[in-house]
């Protein structure tokens, strides 16, 4: 633990309305203003790997980060407004921007190949966040001078750090609280490697970030030790497909929607928040049921919505004691299934040449293959929900 103080002074330029105000108040007048303060801040070399400082605006946030902290604070930049986001986020190989982008919740492809400038707040909020990730830097060796010939090792160095001032500043607290949750993610699983330091004036964030220590500036105090986040209930429904067009657009493929699909979305505090369409499988030999489409909105993506969503239904349909398949190209879901014990790989991912479906053009489902894309296939292996397939109406 490390004491860091702060000293602002500035200067005050004399004026006829100076003089008034401070003859009204009762204000003295001096060459100069200014405030002296301080607090204490976990040092880099505990373990720890979330922090957060909160407080009122002109408490002295951002004054205590950038003296704790110095460059490794982000400091926005301009987008272009002629190239993808994707292309603004600096020479890291796509995969590594893709994962970087799904850790900070923004999971929508259709939108990574667009302008930053005509987004939506919420996915600003995590282009940002995601740019910064991605800009993160070590700290500086100067923390551990050279030793001299003989006296053992240098300590390692701290690893890289991501201090995001306005954290969740300019979204509204639905977006805020499941950001803050889908940051927190990636951090803990490994998926982005970096501490983070989050600066705000919204206390709302704190159970949804869980961070490892809270430096309070209204205090100040610094508390340590991570709070429970708050459970997340998914209300799920079955919906017609009228619902369809409020998610076409954040899907990876066509917005279509095969008009034999059976349609579900899932909820959150009565909004609308993921969607997924399923259709009959007609395999000569293992008839079924296939996953058409599954997305989760962009203000609801990186704390599992979706992954939740997907295989609740698929529990519902292998009650009717048929196979359930899903065809997916997406990074995310991949990595999720090949490690989860509720699905079975059945191809692994590469082009396909055919959907695998019996007669596609006689059977007028041509329009929900697989082919020319990279993807990998599965077999839902979970336990099935025979009573709750019974009130949806599926057994």
């Amino acid at each position: 633990m490390r004491t860091v103080n702060v000293q602002l002074q500035t200067s005050i330029h004399d004026s006829f309305r100076v003089r008034q105000v401070a003859g009204m108040f009762d204000l003295p007048v001096r060459p100069t203003a200014g405030i002296l303060f301080g607090a204490e801040i976990l040092d880099e070399s505990d373990d720890w790997q979330i922090g957060l400082i909160v407080g009122p605006s002109g408490s002295g946030k951002t004054s205590i980060a950038r003296a704790a902290f110095g460059s490794r604070v982000y400091q926005p930049a301009d987008w272009p407004t002629d190239k993808a986001v994707i292309d603004c986020l600096g020479d890291h190989p796509i995969k590594q921007i893709t994962r970087t982008l799904t850790a900070v919740g923004f999971s929508s492809p259709p939108s990574w190949v667009k302008p930053y400038g005509v987004l939506s707040t919420g996915e600003k909020f995590r282009c940002d966040l995601a740019r910064a990730l991605l800009g993160s830097c070590a700290a500086p060796s100067t923390l551990f001078p050279p030793l001299p010939s003989g006296e053992g090792r240098r300590p390692a160095l701290p690893p890289k750090m991501t201090v995001f001032d306005e954290f969740t500043s300019v979204v509204d607290r639905t977006v805020a609280r499941i950001g803050s949750a889908a940051i927190s993610k990636a951090i803990r699983i490994g998926l982005v490697e970096t501490r983070f330091v989050a600066v705000t004036c919204h206390y709302d964030v704190l159970r949804w970030l869980q961070p490892d220590w809270v430096l309070d500036m209204s205090g100040p105090s610094l508390c340590r030790g991570r709070l429970r986040r708050p459970p997340i209930v998914l209300e799920i429904r079955r919906v017609s497909r009228a619902l369809w067009p409020r998610f076409a657009r954040h899907h990876y493929l066509t917005g279509m929607l095969h008009r034999s699909s059976q349609c579900f979305a899932g909820f959150v505090e009565g909004q609308p928040a993921a969607f997924t369409a399923v259709l009959p499988f007609p395999h000569p030999i293992r008839p079924g049921w296939r996953e058409h489409r599954t997305v989760c909105l962009p203000d609801f993506q990186g704390v599992g919505i979706g992954t939740a969503l997907s295989e609740f239904i698929a529990s519902l349909f292998i009650a009717t004691g048929k196979p359930y398949f899903s065809t997916t190209s997406h990074p995310a879901m991949i990595h999720h299934r090949t490690k989860s014990e509720l699905w079975k790989m059945i191809r692994k991912p590469g082009m396909t040449a055919r959907s695998g479906v019996t007669s596609a053009a006689t059977t007028g489902m041509s329009q929900t293959n697989s082919r020319g894309r990279n993807t990998a296939g599965f077999e839902y292996v979970g336990p099935p929900r025979t009573k709750d397939a019974r009130k949806f109406g599926i057994v």
